[in-house]
């Protein structure tokens, strides 16, 4: 919920609202009259009661204006997000974000304190100066200095000093950054606590840039481009909320393009304008001598993204050539049980994981969920049936190929998930709205490519509502292109007299839109008939070797929409890390090295 959000719901009942704020004015016609912000009696301040104006106010006096959030920060003292705080109380609504569970949370190191440069004749003040940068707009950014470095301090939204970075005043080419710091954007020391409205831009030489044509602005730490770039969105998402209207105003080439983008995409469309500079930077603007009131226009001007369904045809060329050329790396990822790589999971596809209770489905899950962030994908996982520390060790156990890994061990592939795993934390039957809402926080906030619903039993959607169903799936394969995700949804096969023989599609419980709206179908079927075989007594050693080359399991690709084929993979089962093998001589793999003691 943004401020502008709130100070709609306040003009609904804005009498009782200037009445606790300014309890010493009083109604005249359309107007409650106060004499100042500080509440006296007199009518030099007036604030509109009803009609399209309904919480505009202005104080004549000193010229001052604005609306009922605004109102609420003078008349308190307090800044935008206290503001919102104490509205949300008042109002009886809520602020709190979706939670999410991750397996384990990052220790982030400290910079040195860091000295706000003091000495007038610093070459490194000398230095911004020449970057048309005043002495002025460098002290409120607390610019810093070591030899012939800039040290520009990172402080977070409270005041913390968090990261810092450093570029020499001789070689631009050398820069640097304090080794596992937690990224957030540069410049909130000299933000205004009551701002509205930011600049998010490319560097921190153009966040002081902006201030000195007058505009608040952040920076991102580590310039344009995509992915890991950007990875101070997830840390920032929730201190980002207090403002309605972020403008991004990133360099005019193609990564700073490629950057506004994804930003766009994962904060909100709603609430981002892009602006198109007149130069390369604003540092370039400023020094080339573009005035206040041309980047003042450039601001107001800042543009929304066209919809997401409305695009021009240049934009699938990379889709077209990869028609014309199968062989092209795609998005996405593949299994490691494939030496042609025959069945690939794309972005804006929806899968459907079917097996009849106790075949493996979820184990097979966690293994392909396991290849997706081997290849750089980031998943999150509602297991509708299990607390999180129950599926997690499973995962943790896949990832180290053994049947009992040391607590260092697992620490370390622990550590090596964090980054790219976390948990939808409901173990019994769940909302589809909710957990829905809760993917769509996770791949704006987090970045997340990849979800998993396991399984579709355990959400509130009965098994022989099949226009719920139908509905759910719908939403699920929009939810997928909208957010350019991978999901898939684990279900049931319906058992019959025997389960020996591989089910198919027609067999999934529930309404025929689950398998006519997904991309791609997969079976999971365990072979239990072999498993009976190896139990019988007296079991020949050549009986055995014949058993033990027959498959204990089948990924059978039942439907796979954008694929060339819809093959049969053989699996073998490794019990004790709970992997699936391409053979029966086959070796489980390490996804995260470790040696004792190293």
């Amino acid at each position: 919920m943004t401020p502008r959000d709130l100070s709609v719901m306040l003009a609904r009942d804005v009498e009782s609202v200037v009445h606790n704020l300014l309890p010493n004015g009083k109604r005249e016609g359309n107007h409650w009259v106060v004499g100042s912000l500080g509440g006296e009696e007199g009518k030099s301040m007036k604030v509109t009661l009803q009609g399209n104006f309904a919480g505009k106010w202005t104080d004549f006096a000193t010229g001052e204006h604005g609306d009922l959030i605004d109102l609420w920060m003078e008349a308190r003292g307090t800044t935008i997000a206290k503001a919102m705080e104490e509205i949300a109380s008042y109002m009886g609504v809520t602020l709190e974000r979706p939670q999410i569970f991750s397996p384990s949370s990052k220790s982030w190191a400290k910079p040195d304190p860091i000295v706000a440069v003091v000495r007038d004749e610093s070459p490194v003040i000398a230095y911004l100066k020449d970057r048309w940068i005043s002495v002025e707009t460098q002290r409120t950014f607390r610019i810093s200095e070591k030899g012939s470095n800039i040290i520009f301090p990172f402080y977070s939204h409270d005041g913390d000093l968090t990261l810092a970075k450093w570029r020499s005043i001789e070689d631009k080419k050398k820069t640097g950054v304090t080794k596992d710091c937690r990224p957030i954007l540069f410049g909130w020391q000299a933000v205004s606590p009551k701002t509205r409205q930011i600049v998010i831009c490319e560097g921190e030489i153009d966040a002081m840039s902006f201030r000195e044509y007058g505009i608040e602005a952040l920076s991102v730490p580590f310039g344009g481009g995509t992915g890991a770039k950007q990875a101070w969105i997830e840390h920032e998402f929730d201190n980002l909320q207090r403002f309605d209207d972020i403008v991004l105003a990133m360099d005019m080439d193609e990564v700073g393009h490629k950057a506004a983008t994804e930003i766009v995409e994962r904060i909100g469309r709603h609430r981002c304008r892009i602006a198109e500079l007149p130069g390369k930077d604003i540092n370039e603007c400023l020094q080339s001598g573009v005035s206040r009131s041309v980047i003042s226009e450039v601001i107001n001007q800042a543009r929304s993204q066209d919809p997401v369904e409305l695009r021009n045809v240049s934009e699938f060329i990379d889709d077209i050539l990869r028609e014309f050329n199968p062989t092209a790396e795609e998005s996405g990822f593949s299994l490691i049980w494939q030496k042609e790589k025959t069945i690939h999971f794309r972005p804006g596809e929806v899968t459907l994981l079917a097996g009849v209770n106790g075949h493996g489905k979820s184990e097979g899950m966690g293994h392909i969920l396991l290849e997706a962030i081997s290849q750089g994908e980031k998943g999150c996982v509602a297991s509708l049936e299990f607390r999180p520390q129950r599926w997690l060790k499973r995962l943790v156990l896949q990832a180290s190929g053994l049947s009992n890994p040391t607590d260092q061990y697992v620490r370390k592939i622990v550590d090596w998930m964090s980054p790219a795993v976390w948990a939808f934390d409901v173990a019994t039957v769940a909302k589809a709205d909710t957990l829905l809402e809760v993917f769509a926080y996770a791949r704006r906030k987090y970045g997340i490519t990849v979800f998993v619903i396991d399984n579709l039993s355990k959400l509130n959607i009965d098994l022989d509502d099949y226009n719920g169903q139908r509905e759910f799936m719908d939403r699920l394969t929009d939810f997928a292109k909208q957010h350019n995700a991978h999901v898939f949804l684990v279900t049931h096969v319906r058992k019959g007299e025997d389960d020996s023989k591989p089910t198919g599609k027609m067999d999934i419980k529930g309404s025929g839109a689950l398998t006519d709206l997904a991309d791609t179908v997969i079976i999971w079927w365990r072979n239990r008939k072999k498993e009976q075989m190896l139990k019988k007594p007296n079991i020949s050693e050549a009986e055995r070797d014949e058993l033990e080359m027959r498959p204990d399991a089948m990924m059978i690709c039942e439907k796979q929409r954008n694929g060339e084929d819809e093959p049969r993979i053989n699996l073998w089962w490794h019990g004790p890390s709970h992997q699936f093998l391409a053979s029966s001589k086959g070796r489980p793999r390490e996804y995260v090295r470790f040696a004792e003691g190293g």
